[in-house]
């Protein structure tokens, strides 16, 4: 079978594009033929490497995607040949006390397709069968593999961390991703107003378009925490989405209320915080951290995505084949929504 992999951390120039050994299932597993898969921004951050990441090389990246069963490990009763699947990408051993809980995502030998072990990004793969989740027939799979894995991440941090309530205000820190974009959409399904900064008015257009109550230009207005903080009378915000990390902290802090809430979900812009705790105490801030979703979190969502209730955005569509010009698009920050890649 033909994927994406690569023998060494480093830029676009490792990936390559070959031969994999054909996967096959073993007890309790099936085995999925992908049609669609997605990037993240995780995809970026393996590739490149970071001190002590240790991987088995060659690997395969990629965490979300959606195909068709083609085979059944022994002991598989939950789905048939043919079934459409979606992948949830959590990795769990069903038996320590976070999975017996049901918090797989908190699992101690908690693993992440494509980051610890070969992910998505190959023609098949065989997965755990509480790992796939069935599609309605005539669900697009790009839709399916764009949606699973920030869906899920937006959901488990505004709903089941962030405890988002009707009524409240919710800034978004970033108007195009994956993960902004379904913060939007998720916030306002739960009856909250939402605040989106973004750095150009093309992506705070899309914002718009996604229900987006307020919008702050961060080219145009470098405190945009003050902006936000003073749309509420002086009053702040209830709960901060950020998933950028180093460089919009302490901008996410100084525009909460007093005793908001913060959901740190990620750190593209920079993992090491400085950090004046005087906001934290003097607010009566809480940090909440949040990262993925449980299976029974992935089903709810998910659901609603089936519904359209929710609707992934999509930005580009690349051929497996072409996945470093993907991962130019996404490190140059030009997409609008989710880059996907056609495997078939």
């Amino acid at each position: 079978m033909k994927g994406i992999f690569y023998r060494t951390h480093g830029g676009n120039e490792v990936l390559e594009y070959g031969d994999l050994p054909d996967p096959q299932p073993g007890p309790g597993e099936v085995l999925v033929q992908l049609d669609q898969v997605s990037l993240n921004r995780v995809d970026l951050v393996t590739r490149s490497g970071w001190p002590g990441i240790k991987l088995e090389l060659p690997h395969v990246p990629g965490c979300d995607g959606a195909g068709r069963v083609v085979e059944l490990g022994e002991g598989v009763t939950r789905f048939s040949v043919g079934d459409p699947v979606v992948i949830y990408p959590n990795l769990s051993d069903g038996e320590c006390e976070a999975c017996l809980a049901g918090l797989d995502n908190q699992c101690r030998q908690w693993r992440l397709l494509g980051e610890h072990v070969w992910g998505t990004f190959r023609e098949r793969l065989f997965l755990p069968q509480q790992n796939v989740l069935k599609t309605p027939p005539d669900f697009p799979p790009r839709e399916a593999a764009a949606a699973a894995l920030v869906y899920l991440t937006a959901w488990h941090s505004l709903i089941s961390r962030g405890g988002v309530r009707p009524g409240e205000v919710v800034l978004v820190v970033g108007a195009s991703g994956g993960v902004n974009t379904a913060c939007i959409q998720i916030a306002k399904l739960a009856g909250a107003t939402v605040f989106v900064v973004g750095s150009n008015r093309q992506k705070l257009a899309l914002a718009e378009s996604l229900g987006a109550d307020l919008l702050i230009d961060r080219s145009q207005e470098a405190d945009w925490s003050k902006t936000a903080y003073l749309a509420q009378g002086r009053r702040g915000v209830d709960l901060v989405v950020d998933n950028v990390g180093a460089p919009t902290l302490t901008h996410s802090l100084r525009a909460a209320r007093k005793g908001g809430r913060i959901l740190t979900v990620g750190n593209s812009g920079g993992p090491q915080i400085a950090l004046d705790n005087r906001l934290v105490f003097g607010k009566h801030l809480s940090i909440l951290g949040s990262t993925m979703g449980t299976r029974s979190e992935f089903a709810t969502v998910m659901g609603l995505v089936f519904q359209r209730r929710l609707r992934p955005v999509l930005d580009r569509d690349f051929p497996l084949a072409e996945a470093a010009a993907a991962f130019a698009r996404m490190e140059a920050g030009e997409q609008q929504g989710k880059i996907t890649l056609a495997v078939g």
